[in-house]
């Protein structure tokens, strides 16, 4: 379990790919603290780590991850948006986020907010999984690429977030441009409300 507050910027040094999964080996400022078989959200995908050799650990990703979110896209050098899961005992500063990426989304849209800027990202829009809760709300919470973010303005298939100067400069929001492609994760609550609803029905 996560809470969408990025801890860091990991940067990939190693891809490797067999059969239908991918290693990532990267390296950031916790590498040390981090343990075999320790979940690690990478870009709002929850990625086990299996190998750590000094300051850079490797985890794996399946083909179920890499066809539903942007990791199989990533190469050498990339940074990557990296939390580690949250304790028990700590404040939620964000909401609460699985690391089970539901989809990519496009980024369609970037405009000046006075300092802040506005992204605005379209996703595949089916209207069976809108019934289910996997859809965005005004004001409600949406994970893109491991972020814990506030909707603003939905449609059937967009949403805008809005991102003040300090997350786009400690986030690869930084690197985020029209035409983008990043990781989406709707908000739990919903989907339970959803399927709540489906069964009262």
């Amino acid at each position: 379990m996560f809470s969408g507050i990025v801890e860091e910027m990991a940067t990939i040094v190693a891809i490797k790919r067999y059969g239908g999964n991918v290693d990532l080996t990267l390296t950031c400022s916790f590498t040390n603290e981090l343990k075999i078989d320790q979940s690690v959200c990478h870009n709002g995908v929850c990625l086990t780590v299996v190998n750590i050799n000094g300051d850079q650990y490797t985890v794996t990703a399946m083909k179920e991850t890499l066809d539903r979110s942007n990791i199989g896209q990533l190469n050498v050098g990339d940074k990557v948006n990296v939390e580690r899961s949250m304790q028990v005992n700590g404040r939620l500063d964000g909401h609460i986020v699985q690391g089970h990426v539901d989809e990519t989304a496009e980024c369609v849209d970037m405009r000046d907010a006075d300092g802040s800027t506005y992204f605005t990202f379209r996703y595949h829009a089916d209207k069976a999984m809108a019934r289910r809760g996997y859809m965005c709300v005004d004001k409600g919470s949406v994970t893109v690429n491991g972020v814990s973010l506030t909707v603003i303005n939905p449609t059937d298939d967009s949403f805008t977030v809005a991102i003040i100067p300090f997350t786009r400069e400690h986030t690869n929001f930084h690197y985020i441009k029209v035409g983008s492609r990043v990781n989406i994760e709707f908000d739990i609550l919903g989907k339970y409300m959803a399927r709540l609803r489906h069964f009262e029905d």
